[in-house]
């Protein structure tokens, strides 16, 4: 069965799809009834036609600019560069940040040969150099990549003049220190607060 096998060799190149789920998706959209099939097609394809980057932070949006960087609401002295736009969505849902979003495009890894040119670090300069931005959140995961681009933005930006601070590191609400690793341990230490 041919089709099965194309369709189960795409969906493999999904994120966390292996190929037991792709089969298991597969057979449930083959059992499915026609118009169910025809819709999820129909979405998949207008997902590509109708979403964009936003030009001026990089998010994806179907407006631009997205509806974030239009907002008259938004602390426009803050901006917080992220990795991907899929961060935004994880740092908007917590409701506890009230500024703009800068998506860097990926972290410096000279492993992977990606290097400071191939992030978008020129739309944010850009930014900063309107001289309403006094800080710039760096958040980046806390991985050797992600402390690498987070340390990089610091020097190039620092001179500028705007604040650079990087969310707090440590250990997770309801962990367990018996279980945390020496260097989740030492980020704690360095970043606590007063109670």
């Amino acid at each position: 069965m041919r089709a099965l096998e194309e369709l189960v060799g795409l969906l493999t190149r999904l994120p966390g799809i292996g190929r037991k789920s792709a089969l298991r998706v597969a057979y449930h959209i083959l059992k499915s009834d026609e118009a169910f099939a025809a819709a999820l097609a129909e979405r998949i394809r207008a997902l590509k036609s109708q979403i964009v980057f936003c030009s001026v932070c990089g998010a994806y949006t179907e407006a631009d600019p997205c509806p974030v960087c239009s907002s008259p609401s938004r602390d426009r002295s803050l901006v917080c560069a992220v990795e991907q736009p899929q961060d935004i969505v994880t740092i908007e849902a917590s409701r506890e940040y009230r500024g703009l979003y800068h998506v860097l495009g990926g972290l410096i890894s000279p492993l992977d040969g990606v290097g400071p040119e191939q992030l978008r670090l020129q739309g944010l300069m850009a930014r900063l150099r309107s001289g309403e931005v006094r800080e710039v959140v760096v958040a980046t995961n806390p991985t050797v990549e992600g402390d690498t681009t987070a340390l990089y933005l610091k020097r190039l930006i620092e001179p500028s003049g705007v604040a650079v601070t990087r969310l707090a590191t440590g250990i997770p609400v309801g962990g367990d220190l018996e279980y945390a690793d020496r260097l989740t341990l030492a980020r704690s230490f360095r970043g606590r607060t007063k109670l």
